[in-house]
This record gives structure tokens, sequence and C-alpha cells, in this order.
């Protein structure tokens, strides 16, 4: 599945009569001319909508699961990511909707919604694939690694800032890879945004402190994301460094 951006190419192909008689000449078109058009205000609009819905729905899913783990005793907690444990890999799947407290989850909606909501606007895809690499790769080397430095014994994982750490650092690396004058801008404001967000995570309760060896898999997934989900950009600017892309020949 390939993310889908902002600008598409159309047009028909271009001739014109030689100048020796008959036939068609090849013409050179600068890059204006090559059928690129902006997104639509309709088009803009949906997307924010989309984006929108998409991470309210993530959001209250979260609310859910907590308002559940409060009525049930906090019986969903012990479903986390515990190092090397296979009884309970399930913990990857589900780590990041449990929250220790209210309190927990109420800290990471702020940044939750903002970020989610960001990426979400690349389109639906994009957020989807972003979301399943960090879930996955960022919940797997939590599980690798999880009691790493730990002075608490063994560690039970929990809460979305794992994943809140892998679109924060999705959204600086893309923007520095796509080079679009907008994306360098949104990630200086991530960068400074970044420096307060690492202030204000939650202490879990349940573990006796931060869960910093979920945030690195998380931000390093994100990373990852970054890298992959940016080819088609990057390979876009490539041709056009190497002057294959603008101008262009048609016949």
């Amino acid at each position: 599945m390939t993310p889908t951006g902002d600008w598409y190419k159309g047009g028909d192909e271009v001739g014109a009569p030689s100048a020796c008689g008959g036939g068609s000449a090849l013409m050179t078109l600068p890059e204006k001319n090559l059928g690129y058009k902006p997104e639509t205000e309709t088009n803009r609009r949906l997307r924010w909508m989309v984006g929108g819905v998409t991470i309210l729905t993530f959001m209250a899913l979260l609310y859910l699961v907590e308002l559940i783990d409060q009525l049930t005793r906090h019986s969903l907690d012990n479903n986390g990511i515990r190092l090397l444990k296979t009884d309970v890999l399930w913990g990857i799947s589900f780590a990041p909707v449990l929250h220790a407290n209210w309190q927990h989850l109420v800290a990471n909606t702020i940044p939750l919604l903002v970020l989610g909501f960001l990426i979400a606007l690349a389109g639906l895809s994009r957020f989807i694939w972003v979301t399943a690499m960090v879930w996955i790769f960022g919940g797997s080397a939590t599980w690798l690694i999880g009691n790493m430095g730990s002075s608490f014994g063994p560690t039970d994982h929990i809460g979305v800032s794992g994943l809140i750490f892998g679109w924060l650092a999705f959204l600086l690396v893309f923007g520095l890879f796509v080079r679009r004058g907008w994306d360098i801008i949104g990630c200086m404001v991530l960068f400074a945004y970044g420096g307060v967000l690492l202030g204000v995570m939650p202490v879990l309760g349940r573990c006796g402190g931060v869960s910093w060896q979920g945030h690195l898999c998380g931000a390093i997934s994100g990373v990852v994301a970054a890298y992959l989900l940016s080819a088609p950009e990057r390979k876009t600017r490539a041709l056009k460094e190497a002057g294959t892309d603008s101008p262009r020949l048609k016949t």
C-alpha cells in the first residue's frame, strides 16, 4: 500500500508541428505545465474531517478501556508488556490501550490528539501504517529490553506514550526526509514540543517509574517508519536533483 500525497500528475502527451514540415517535434515543458494540480478545498476539508474523526475515535477507545479497567478494579493492567514472557505476548497488542489510572491517561491525551491528528492529515493509509509499525515493532523491542536499567525488578509496561514518541519521531524525521518548507517548520515546532513532552510523561504507579524503554523503542520505530514511508517523496526528489524530472520531454 502506497501512501497518497497532496499532489497528483495528469495531462496528455504534447506535440507540436515540426518546423521541417509534418509530424510532431519534441517539446520541453517546464514543470509547472506538467499537470500538477493543487488539492481542492473540498478534498482538504474531507482530509481534515477524516483525520479528526480517526484520532477522536482512537481516543474514545482508550477512555472506554480505562473505564472498564476501573470498574473491574484494574484487572486489565496485568496485560502489559513483560520482559521475554512468552505466555503474555498479547501484551504487545494491549499495552498501548492500557493505563495505570485516569491521571496517566489524561496526561497522554493532549500529545496523542495533537500528534495523531497531524499524522492522520497525511491520509488514513499513512496513519495506519505508521501506527502499526510503532505499535508492533516498538512493542516487540520493549518486550526484549523491558527491564534494562530498572531498579524496580520485573516491570509491566503499559500506556500509549510509546506510540506518542513513535509518532513524534516520525513527524520529525519525515519532515527532514521530504524537505518541504512547511514540513521543516513543523519539525522545529515539534522538536520544541518534544522537549516539553519529555518533562510531562506520567509516572506509572504500577511500575514505579517512566517506561523509558517503551519511549525509546517507540521513537526508533517511528524513525524507521519515516524512512520507509517517505520512499515515494525521496524518489521524486532524487529524480529532480538528477535533472530527470524537470524539465521533461514529451512527444
